[in-house]
């Protein structure tokens, strides 16, 4: 059969590359995806994730079996809705179902509702009702943008008068657009962070190895917040006892949750959690994979994705298969300047083979060449599987030392919290 992945990041060339695999797929297409993905036998495709119609025409006149959705924004839009009024298959939620992210306010409705664990909370528009909640509550404290912001519309403010900016910039200054036009100001929770993923069709769900994500942009936790800079997975140190305790106070009741509401969900769940003393709590919902986890996660999988995700699909029992020991790690190799202004057209290292995966973001051919350049704000992931977190880093960070990176740079913590 031939696929369609939708989208252009790591994430995609991850789902794509491991759908590929499968010895049931003829053809894997991204669109638009990076030039970086063709050097993996992927084929991309110049058309653009808001264009739902050329998708569709696509989709259909290449006889694609059914189209996996990446990114939020597609998401969003609605494109599942699209290619399931065209009679397409399409992995990933709806429009109503895939508020759970578009809308934090929504996500957090539904939670309170529903009695999922989750941290405290107002919604504003108005800027001074904003500000005088943030002077009532204290620090530290967190203001979020209501909507989708490339994951960048998260402050965490360790004091009142960073927290009233944050909600002035979002408010007021228009730093997100629509996005911002409301702002989520959260009790700021306490505890080690993981990513909690399931794989979902109505009230059936598959839960995958838990990740650790690192979003701030420097070492040590430091500097703004990113999209990832890196993650592995599982994390060693999280007991099962906290994983059985989050899919049962929070996955089950948010996807009975959203049946009751008339969304029945299908796709990806991504549930941001922290383990808090008093359990896990919930930060945020993403309606996708998430990335760099996607990049971690997906080569641990040991059964036929393609073969899962057609099962999903039909409303059969997949036979989903893990790696069940080692750890896998991954390194984002970003732009000079990520997450705020950086350059294009760095040259980059050579893909790497064998036991190290080279994922691409942001990467493209130079003119008249097969020479990559750096086309973006994360360029390229590392990943490596080991049998331990020091193991892998040790892995990735020689070969990073070996690799020409001039014009870039990458943190060089990943996975020590596991330490």
């Amino acid at each position: 059969m031939k696929l369609l992945v939708v989208g252009s990041g790591g994430r995609e060339h991850a789902i794509a590359r491991k759908l590929l695999e499968s010895p049931q797929v003829e053809q894997v297409f991204v669109a638009p995806g990076n030039d970086g993905m063709t050097l993996d036998g992927l084929e991309i495709v110049n058309i653009g994730i808001s264009e739902h119609s050329a998708l569709i025409d696509f989709a259909k006149s290449n006889d694609i079996a059914w189209t996996f959705i990446g990114p939020d924004d597609a998401l969003a839009a609605g494109i599942v809705d699209d290619f399931n009024q065209a009679g397409l298959k399409a992995f990933g939620p709806t429009k109503l179902a895939a508020e759970l992210e578009w809308s934090k306010d929504f996500a957090k409705e539904i939670m309170v509702k529903y009695g999922v664990p989750t941290a405290a909370y107002g919604t504003f528009s108005d800027f001074e009702e904003a500000k005088a909640y943030i002077e009532k509550q204290g620090a530290p404290i967190v203001v979020k943008a209501d909507g989708l912001a490339l994951g960048k519309g998260v402050v965490v403010a360790e004091t009142v008068e960073q927290a009233v900016e944050a909600a002035r910039e979002m408010l007021l200054d228009n730093k997100f657009g629509n996005s911002g036009a409301r702002v989520v100001i959260e009790e700021f929770l306490d505890g080690e962070e993981f990513s909690l993923f399931a794989l979902v069709n109505g009230d059936k769900f598959y839960i995958l190895p838990t990740a650790q994500d690192h979003k701030r942009v420097y070492d040590g936790d430091k500097g703004p917040n990113t999209g990832g800079m890196g993650a592995y997975a599982p994390v060693p140190h999280l007991p099962q006892s906290v994983i059985d305790q989050s899919v049962d106070s929070i996955v089950k009741p948010v996807l009975d949750g959203m049946i009751r509401e008339g969304r029945p969900y299908l796709g990806v769940l991504y549930a941001g959690l922290i383990l808090t003393k008093d359990g896990p709590k919930v930060i945020e919902f993403n309606s996708r994979f998430g990335d760099p986890e996607t990049q971690i996660i997906l080569p641990r999988l040991t059964s036929d994705f393609a073969q899962n995700i057609t099962d999903i699909l039909a409303g059969k029992e997949p036979d989903i298969t893990w790696l069940d020991a080692g750890v896998t790690l991954g390194v984002v190799v970003a732009s000079d300047g990520y997450p705020l202004a950086y350059e294009k057209g760095v040259a980059l290292p050579e893909k790497t083979d064998g036991d190290i995966i080279t994922y691409y973001a942001g990467a493209k051919f130079a003119e008249n060449s097969k020479a990559l350049l750096s086309n973006g704000g994360r360029v390229y992931m590392l990943v490596t599987t080991a049998d331990s977190v020091k193991a892998a880093q040790d892995k990735i960070y020689k070969k990073l030392a070996q690799q020409e990176t001039a014009g870039l740079f990458y943190r060089h913590d990943i996975g020590s919290k596991a330490l």
